[in-house]
C-alpha cells in the first residue's frame, strides 16, 4: 500500500531525512517512533504531497506522490500535528466543507459526516465553534476531517497530543480498529502508544531508519540481557555470592533493602531461564527465598539503546 525508497528531504546545507525506505502493507498500523528532530514530520510532509523529496520514491495505494499527486493524495487523510480549523465554522459545517474540497459526492456527504462525527466521538459537539472547543476536541475534530472521504491510507502526525487520559485511550482503541479497513502511519514519542496500537515500529534518529520490525522482534534482536528480581531473608554477602555464582548469571546487585530482606535485581544471559535451579539453590543454603519475578524486556529499552548507536538495525 505504501513503498518509500531512499527518500532524502535537504533544507539547503541541512539534511532532514537521509535515504529513508520502508513499506507498509494494507492494513497495517505503522508506528514511526524517535526524538523531537528525527525527521518523522518531514517524512509525513512528504508522504502525503504536502513538500517534495531532494531525491527517492514513495508511491501511496499505486500512485507516485511527485507524479500522480492527485490521485495519490485521493487516497490519503492527513491529520498534520496542528489541525488546519477555521475557528468561525462549527464542527458540522466544517466538516461538510471538507467533505466537498475531497468530492464526498453530494448523496453520501450527510451519511459520511455523521460517521465520522459519531466514530471521533463528536455528535455532542456537532454545532459548536471550532475556536470554542478544547485542544482535545479539535484534535478529534482534525481526525474526524481525516477520516470523512473515506481514504484508504490514514498519516496521522501525534494523533494523541492534547489529549487527556480518557480521550488518548478512545483515540488509541480508535487507530486501533482502523487497522484492516485503512491502511495507518502515525507518528509519536509515547512509547506505550506504539505497543498499544501498531503492528510494525519504524524507528527513526537523525533523519535516517535506525530500527525497524513488530515490537518483539525489535525486543528479541537488541535485548542484551534477561532480568530476575530476587528477594531473599539472608546475609547480603552470602546471598550475593550464591547468586553470581549461578550459572547464567552475569550480573547481581541489590536495589532495595528492610532489614535482612533484600531485593536483588539480576541480569541474565538471554534465552537462560535460571529461575528453578537458582530457588533450589537458595532453599537448600538455608536462605529465606520470598520472591522471585522476571522482568519483561520493553521497547523503551531497545529505543534507548537504537538512537544512541549510529548502527542501523533491521528486523523483518
Amino acid at each position: 500500500m505504501i513503498e518509500v525508497s531512499g527518500i532524502t528531504k535537504e533544507f539547503g546545507r541541512f539534511t532532514a531525512v537521509n535515504g529513508l525506505s520502508f513499506s507498509v502493507a494494507k492494513g497495517e498500523v505503522l508506528g514511526f517512533l524517535g526524538p523531537n528532530g528525527a525527521g518523522k514530520t518531514t517524512t509525513m510532509r512528504i508522504l502525503t504531497g504536502f513538500i517534495p523529496a531532494t531525491r527517492g520514491t514513495a508511491v501511496v495505494a499505486g500512485h507516485d506522490i511527485l507524479s500522480e499527486p492527485l490521485q495519490a493524495k485521493r487516497k490519503i487523510g492527513y491529520l498534520p500535528e496542528s489541525p488546519p480549523l477555521y475557528p468561525e465554522m462549527t464542527v458540522f459545517d466544517y466538516l461538510e466543507f471538507v467533505s466537498r474540497i475531497k468530492d464526498v459526492p453530494r448523496e453520501r456527504r450527510k451519511a459520511r459526516i455523521d460517521e465520522s462525527l459519531e466514530r471521533c466521538s463528536l455528535t455532542d459537539v456537532r454545532d459548536k465553534l471550532l475556536g470554542k472547543l478544547s485542544k482535545g476536541y479539535r484534535q478529534r475534530v482534525g481526525l474526524a476531517q481525516a477520516l470523512v472521504h473515506e481514504p484508504e491510507v490514514l498519516i496521522l502526525d501525534e494523533p494523541t497530543a492534547g489529549l487527556d487520559p480518557k480521550q488518548i485511550n478512545e483515540t488509541r482503541a480508535l487507530i486501533r480498529s482502523l487497522g484492516g479497513d485503512h491502511t495507518v502511519v502515525l507518528s509519536t514519542h509515547i512509547l506505550p502508544e506504539v505497543v498499544m496500537t501498531c503492528d510494525r515500529v519504524v524507528i527513526l534518529n537523525k533523519g535516517s531508519v535506525v530500527a525497524q520490525g513488530t515490537t518483539q522482534n525489535l525486543i528479541d534482536q537488541f535485548r542484551q540481557a534477561e532480568h530476575l528480581q530476587v528477594t531473599v531473608q539472608g546475609p547480603e554477602p552470602e546471598v550475593l555470592n550464591t547468586l553470581r555464582s549461578q550459572g547464567g548469571v552475569m550480573a547481581a546487585e541489590p536495589v532495595k533493602r528492610e532489614g535482612d530482606v533484600v531485593t536483588y535485581r539480576l541480569s541474565v544471559a538471554p534465552g537462560k531461564d535460571v529461575r528453578r535451579e537458582l530457588a533450589a539453590r537458595l532453599v537448600r543454603a538455608g536462605y529465606g527465598l520470598l520472591g522471585l519475578h522476571q522482568e519483561g524486556a520493553t521497547l523503551e529499552e531497545v529505543y534507548l539503546r537504537v538512537v544512541s548507536s549510529e548502527e542501523p538495525g533491521e528486523v523483518p
